[in-house]
């Protein structure tokens, strides 16, 4: 999925992660926008969209006739699912090409990734304490301290430096062999951060990675999903109301 789109977005990640956020949520709701239009009957959406304020509106002179403002309100209800029908068309068009950018801003905007010869941590969570867990490292990792851990408070924790590259660490637990890539880079790119493992009493295994706070305002730190929210709302916004899209 990242590779599909490296290609065309690697250019954002060149930016700044505030400004490249900024600009996708741009082109995206440029481009949903712009598909909406294409693929629904805009005469018809902007009569059902008169017709729910109008009705929206009656109902309020309707407030000391209950059963009339219901009647009303339930034509209004019937007018407003035709109009989610229609919009339903422009979705089927969008979701799959959302589901890649979203795959890619994550892999991409989610973490910080981990830098060569900075040291990381690797944490294992078991469901209970009591027993150890062994860790071996390729050529070019380096673990900080013993390779083999005791699992207390249900965690078990590396230290690790590497060098620049993807490197498969691997874990045994109980007789078994568990698996975790992790990426070292200095671009803005990284794996997955956490592993499910849930066999033998083993959870998870995860590297410790500071999230990526791209937006911060007066202390309400945002990553690039949250950013991307409020972005995309007002843009979309600005680009129905620019081009007339009901």
């Amino acid at each position: 999925m990242t590779s599909i789109l490296d290609p065309v977005l690697f250019p954002f990640l060149l930016l700044n992660p505030t400004l490249a956020i900024v600009l996708l949520s741009f082109l995206i709701a440029l481009m949903i926008t712009t598909i909406y239009k294409y693929t629904t009957n805009q005469t018809l959406m902007k009569q059902l969209k008169d017709e729910i304020t109008e009705l929206q509106q009656e109902t309020k002179t309707l407030k000391d006739n209950p059963s009339a403002a219901l009647e009303v309100q339930k034509r209004a209800m019937e007018t407003n699912m035709k109009y989610m029908m229609q919009s339903m068309r422009a979705t089927i068009f969008t979701i799959l090409p959302m589901i890649f950018i979203f795959g890619w801003l994550s892999s991409h905007y989610a973490f910080l990734p981990i830098e060569p010869g900075r040291e990381f941590g690797i944490v294992a969570t078991f469901e209970s304490d009591g027993s150890e867990i062994g860790l071996r490292v390729p050529d070019g990792v380096t673990i900080v301290g013993d390779p083999v851990k005791n699992v207390t408070a249900n965690k078990a924790r590396w230290g690790l430096v590497a060098t620049k590259g993807s490197h498969i660490l691997e874990f045994t637990y109980k007789e078994r062999t568990h698996h975790k890539k992790v990426l070292i880079t200095n671009e803005r790119s990284t794996e997955d951060v956490l592993t499910p493992i849930g066999e033998d009493g083993l959870v998870s295994i995860e590297t410790e990675q500071p999230k990526l706070i791209v937006l911060n305002l007066l202390g309400w730190k945002l990553g690039w999903l949250g950013s991307y929210i409020i972005f995309s709302i007002a843009f979309s916004m600005i680009l129905r109301k620019a081009m007339k899209v009901y």
